[in-house]
This record gives C-alpha cells, structure tokens and sequence, in this order.
C-alpha cells in the first residue's frame, strides 16, 4: 500500500487523471473516506482523463449515474444509503465495457467484484489529502503497478 499526499482539489484531480491512462474497460475502483474528503472531485480527475465531456456530480441521491462521452463510459456510484443486504443490481455494471468507481464500498462488501483498486482519501490538513492505494486481484495489481511506476519515473 502506497500514500500519496496532494495538497488542492486541483492535485487530487490531477492524480485522478494521469491514472485514468491506465484505466481498461471493466477496472473497478473504490473510494472511501469521510464526508467531504473529495471522492467526487477523485471521480471528477478520473472522468477527464478518460475525456468524459458531460459534468460530474455525486450521485447520492440517483445512486448510479453514467457518463459515455470519454475514450471508456464511467459508471460513477454512491453507495452510502445502501446496505449489504440490499440487491438493486451495482454488479451489473462491473462488466459493461466501462470503468466502475464506487464510493462508499464499505457498505456493501459483498458486493464488490473479485478484482477492484481501492482508493482511500483521508484529510491531513485544510486541503492537503492523503491519498492510500491497494489493490485486490490480479488486473488491479497490474493497475497499482502501473501507477507506482508513474509516481517513479514522473510519467
């Protein structure tokens, strides 16, 4: 597991986008952290990277909410009024072509697919974030991988 501070909105954005390079269709990722940490404004950095044209907003109220203008579509979730032992369908995404990224994946672990990239964002300051990858299965090892060997070379 490797951490990574970033010190804006701007920052965590960035860092969203540069990893979007690496992102194939059916990659999972999931984000956590406390409320107004910047799981969006993640989501946001990874929705342009990928191209995505329309403008990202949480879906807390819609659930689901699915962008198709970029290179991959993005199926952007926000899982915090579901609990585990609600069935409304999440999985269905998982192999639609697209990048799936949930936020708050915690509530429903059982859920999740076999292989997904966990992205855990924590408040170290005003605006500094501290940024902690890890991955679960083969494809987002390759991904963590791919990632770690950006932040080395300063691709």
């Amino acid at each position: 597991m490797k951490q990574w501070i970033v010190h804006s909105r701007e920052e965590t954005m960035n860092f969203a986008e540069k990893m979007a390079e690496h992102l194939t269709a059916n990659d999972v990722l999931t984000l956590s952290g406390e409320l107004g940490t910047g799981k969006t404004v993640f989501t946001k950095g990874l929705a342009r990277g990928l191209g995505i044209k329309e403008m990202v907003s949480s879906p807390t109220f819609t659930v689901v909410k699915e962008y198709r203008s970029g290179r991959l579509p993005l199926f952007h979730m926000d899982v915090y009024r579901i609990s585990d032992d609600e069935d409304i369908g999440l999985e269905d995404y998982y192999d639609q072509g697209g990048v799936t990224v949930i936020e708050w994946a915690e509530n429903i672990p059982s859920w999740l697919p076999g292989d997904y990239l966990s992205v855990a964002i924590a408040r170290t300051g005003q605006t500094e974030r501290s940024l902690m990858l890890s991955a679960h299965g083969a494809r987002s090892e390759t991904l963590y991988r791919e990632i770690m060997h950006d932040a080395c070379t300063g691709h």
